[in-house]
């Protein structure tokens, strides 16, 4: 980025030749990195539709964290400058959602956002050569956005207006730097705000996660650091933490092994600094085999706050985004909170005095039973206030402020408003991993099948006693795109997914025929072409669909139609007192109750 040329317009030398409209005020957005990019992003709608603005953006290149920037300015579609042109040209304001970098040698009015829920963690300055103070090495690292350390430069604010989103940061302000207390203004939290405003669209999103009925959606979220609950907070040896040491590698084990994946669905939410720290690939692979057994991974800039407004419980730590799920009073479960590295005045250390702690000598489903059956609406409504002093009202304070900086009117013909939170696209848990499959047939007239079901690994299906006592066989499904093909020899069930006219492999009634003569060992042959159906082939030749009902609104049910064959299987395997194919089939996952009709596509071949 440093390396960028000069722009020559809209600013520029000669900048006054080229430009077509001349005379706007002139906005800089200061980016840092991709976490305080994304905060920018959300208050770019308060300029909006007035043709008097002339936007920028800059990076500083001070952060570490510089991987993903470019493609995330680029897509903001706003003239980059390179940080030393930026640093000589002359702005009416200038935004930024973090510190570090040369600021103070910015031209313009300098309005500093928070990047988080407020001001809550200690983080050493960096030794940027301009204002880094010789604090030494054991005292504490100064209070990241509240110390003098990061707000003055020679004893003065480096900022016009330093915001904040609570009183409650002004009294730690005032006693942590008061030099700054002047600059300080309270204008709410945009970001909070955006879920605020979302909240009624929960079951939308929860459908777009493909949460089925009666399913529970578990959120893993973490911010970045060694003692973040993605850091694991282990000891380490000579060639890296210690798997068994790891909190990291239990949670994600567990969450396979021990959450029947018809009644748990599970998304993580990582913090931008550990996708572009580490790369998306190797986070990706870090969890590789729990993405595999079903576990979403959730885009980091555009999704995570739609994850957790749809979560039935959040299983995270010290990080905003953990805060901002109990300021919405979802359950939450803290896997790890290092009080250290916060400020412990602030509602942040609060409420990691206030929540309840996963333990690893627990078993994780009966501790997120736990914290989901044991929260009490509004038990943290206290520390949820304190996220937000002024909700719903950012946009409104926050274009406020910038107008009476950049010294004209704010715009007349429309009202300041943040964009809402998109819909995100229809994307359901895919598990390519072997499943291993728990049943009990519970009647004939009609066929009713209980179904249990577990993505973990070998000889780990993860059934409580309770679970164990009401089933009494077992089968085992295989995708056909999972890693381990030799699995498929033995599989008592092979799955495939796609369209019914996807001509490399449909139609549904061909590559079940192909199945069950590529693999002797498998029982039925099950071709999910659809949200709610699949087109199964028995051993003996029927071939039938298979069609959830509709929720009384016309809704499909979002459970998995491979449950529906394991069903059938279950069925025709010894669980049914009729030879007959039932035209319905009742299949209970947990305390949900789905119906499947049944269809004859094909009738057995004479023999």
């Amino acid at each position: 980025m440093g390396g960028a040329g000069r722009l020559r317009v809209p600013v520029g030398a000669d900048a006054g030749r080229w430009v077509t409209r001349a005379g706007c005020r002139r906005v800089l957005f200061v980016v840092h990195n991709v976490t305080s990019a994304t905060r920018l992003l959300d208050v770019l709608p308060l300029f909006h539709s007035d043709l008097r603005v002339q936007m920028f953006a800059t990076c500083t290149g001070s952060s570490p964290f510089l991987a993903g920037v470019p493609e995330l300015l680029a897509e903001a579609g706003l003239p980059v400058l390179p940080w030393e042109q930026a640093k000589d040209t002359t702005f009416d304001l200038v935004l930024s959602a973090s510190y570090g970098g040369e600021l103070e040698a910015l031209r313009g009015e300098l309005v500093i956002l928070s990047h988080g829920v407020g001001y809550n963690k200690r983080l050493a300055t960096p030794d940027t050569g301009h204002r880094t103070p010789d604090t030494g090495h054991r005292t504490p690292a100064p209070l990241f956005g509240m110390s003098p350390e990061w707000l003055l430069k020679d004893g003065r604010p480096i900022a016009t207006a330093t915001v904040l989103s609570h009183p409650e940061q002004l009294e730690r302000l005032s006693t942590s730097c008061p030099e700054a207390v002047s600059t300080a203004v309270l204008a709410g939290d945009p970001c909070h705000d955006r879920i605020l405003a979302a909240l009624s669209q929960r079951d939308r999103f929860r459908r777009a996660l493909g949460v089925a009925p009666g399913q529970r959606l578990i959120v893993i979220s973490s911010t970045w650091s060694p003692r973040s609950l993605f850091g694991g907070t282990t000891a380490e040896t000579e060639t890296g933490p210690r798997e068994e040491g790891d909190r990291l590698y239990w949670l994600l084990s567990r969450l396979a092994s021990e959450l029947p994946v018809d009644e748990y669905r599970t998304a993580a939410v990582l913090h931008p600094n550990i996708w572009y720290g580490h790369g998306a690939g190797q986070v990706r692979a870090w969890l590789d085999t729990a993405r595999r057994a079903g576990l979403s991974v959730i885009d980091p800039l555009e999704g995570w706050r739609q994850a957790l407004i749809a979560a039935d419980c959040v299983v995270g730590d010290h990080g905003s985004v953990t805060y901002y799920a109990a300021s919405i009073d979802t359950p939450i479960l803290l896997g790890a909170f290092p009080q250290e590295d916060l400020d412990p005045r602030s509602p942040v250390a609060a409420l990691g005095r206030t929540a309840p702690r996963l333990l690893r000598r627990g078993g994780l489903r009966e501790q997120i039973e736990r914290a989901i059956v044991d929260h009490k609406p509004g038990m943290y409504e206290e520390l949820a206030a304190q996220t937000n002093s002024s909700p719903g009202e950012s946009a409104l304070l926050l274009r406020r402020l910038c107008y009476e900086l950049l010294g004209i009117s704010q715009p007349d013909s429309h009202p300041a408003l943040l964009d809402p939170l998109p819909l995100p696209p229809y994307e359901p848990g895919r598990r390519t991993a072997p499943v291993q499959v728990l049943t009990r047939v519970t009647g004939s007239d009609p066929a009713q099948v209980t179904v249990v079901r577990f993505a973990g690994s070998d000889g780990e299906p993860g059934p409580t006693e309770d679970d164990a006592a009401l089933l009494d066989a077992g089968h085992t499904v295989v995708d056909e795109d999972t890693r381990d093909v030799g699995r498929l020899r033995i599989a008592d069930v092979v799955v495939r997914r796609g369209s019914a006219d996807d001509p490399r492999i449909g139609p549904p009634t061909a590559w079940t025929s192909e199945a069950l003569a590529r693999y002797p060992h498998c029982g039925l042959a099950a071709y999910v072409d659809g949200t709610d159906r699949c087109v199964v082939r028995t051993r003996g030749g029927t071939v039938i669909r298979l069609t959830a009902g509709a929720d009384p609104e016309g809704r499909p049910d979002l459970c998995d139609p491979a449950v529906y064959a394991s069903a059938l299987y279950a069925w025709i395997t010894g669980g049914g007192n009729s030879p007959r194919i039932p035209q319905e089939i009742i299949v209970r996952t947990g305390a949900t109750t789905h119906r499947a009709s049944l269809e004859p596509l094909a009738p057995p071949p004479r023999r």
